[in-house]
């Protein structure tokens, strides 16, 4: 059963946590959020469908900040307490450095457990929604671009020539010639107007054009027809370019799926090494998370605690923390078939951990003493 410190502990880091995973899932958010703008602006799409687009970003960033988060947080905690001399009360209590951290490694676990959720299901479903709406949107909208000084061609028997385009998407200078099918007795036509502007409604997507002339030709009575207008709208088509099948990137698929790739699939053959590495780093993750959180509270919980200041200690944490990180993407990015760099994957992390829960347990007790203290138990 925990204890008051334990539940006190815990909820420290566990607010930290969460301050610091959504600050920097934010901030990457924001440096990426230019290729989706880009997307948008080049497709006329709307606010809405951007803001989509980054929300289904979202889990794949919170997922790459949660292990570096988790030891920002536990370091930040651990050595506020110490500078507070909560830390230093408790091990005078008879605390030793395995029970200071305890609550740290148990909101660790759990920590690592909502990781292997969000990497095993919910970060490639977004993965892949977000891609499909990316194209999605690219297609939808095609009909809505229109080039300058060109022919451009809207779906079927639909062309039009746009002389020049402002800034802000109202269009100047533009010949319309309409071939679609005859409906309602119609028959094909040309348009010009002065000005023009494609926007997209409820009803469809349109091109409402101003101060021009419409003619049609009839071909039962050979008769041009003229009809000037102040202002006419042109129902166009969706865009009639089928998407694209295309074949799923292994971090758009969950892992089970990831496990029952398809055999008869030539493209699921050929990157087999992709999907195989995939695995093996969404079963990894959580592992690092877990070293991180040990190097930190090893950093700072063993030998003597000094609330004056561990700056040296922290410095140190950090340094561990980043080496192991940078093992670990070099591993990931040689673990493609290959199974002493897919082996590493696991090994990194679980040996920090392996040595650091030892070091902070009673049994590394006579060892904390001999480095730390200069003691060594007599015989």
């Amino acid at each position: 059963m925990m204890s008051v410190f334990d539940r006190y502990m815990m909820g420290q880091i566990a607010l930290t946590l969460i301050i610091v995973s959504v600050t920097l899932t934010l901030l990457i958010l924001l440096t990426q959020s230019l290729k989706f703008l880009e997307v948008i602006i080049s497709s006329g799409a709307s606010a809405g469908s951007f803001l989509m687009l980054m929300g289904l970003a979202i889990p794949k960033f919170a997922e790459a900040v949660l292990p570096v988060s988790m030891m920002i947080a536990v370091m930040f905690i651990t050595h506020k307490m110490i500078a507070d001399s909560e830390m230093i009360i408790a091990r005078a209590a008879g605390s030793s450095p395995l029970m200071l951290a305890r609550p740290a490694l148990v909101l660790a676990g759990v920590t690592a457990v909502m990781l292997t959720i969000l990497s095993a299901w919910v970060t490639p479903k977004a993965i892949a929604a977000l891609e499909a709406n990316r194209q999605e949107i690219q297609a939808e909208y095609a009909s809505l671009l229109f080039r300058e000084g060109v022919f451009n061609t809207v779906g079927t028997g639909l062309n039009a020539y746009i002389r020049k385009r402002s800034w802000n998407g109202e269009m100047e200078g533009l010949i319309i010639h309409d071939t679609r099918p005859v409906k309602n007795g119609e028959n094909a036509y040309t348009l010009m107007a002065k000005r023009g502007m494609a926007m997209r409604s409820n009803q469809g997507q349109k091109i409402i054009v101003y101060d021009g002339v419409r003619q049609e030709f009839d071909k039962s009575t050979r008769n041009v027809s003229r009809l000037e207008f102040s202002q006419y709208v042109i129902d166009i088509p969706l865009s009639q370019t089928p998407l694209r099948a295309r074949w799923r990137e292994p971090e758009e698929r969950t892992l089970p799926e990831l496990f029952d790739w398809d055999r008869q699939n030539k493209s699921d053959r050929y990157y087999l090494d992709n999907i195989m590495a995939e695995i093996h780093r969404r079963l990894s993750t959580p592992l690092l998370m877990m070293a991180f959180t040990v190097i930190g509270l090893c950093a700072l919980l063993l030998g003597p605690l000094n609330r004056r200041g561990m700056a040296v200690r922290v410095a140190i944490g950090v340094a561990g923390g980043l080496v192991l990180q940078s093992l670990y993407l070099l591993m990931m990015n040689l673990a493609k078939g290959s199974f002493f760099y897919t082996t590493a994957l696991y090994l990194l992390p679980l040996i920090p951990i392996v040595i650091g829960l030892f070091m902070l347990s009673p049994a590394g007790d006579e060892w904390r003493r001999s480095v730390f203290f200069g003691q060594r138990r007599s015989s």
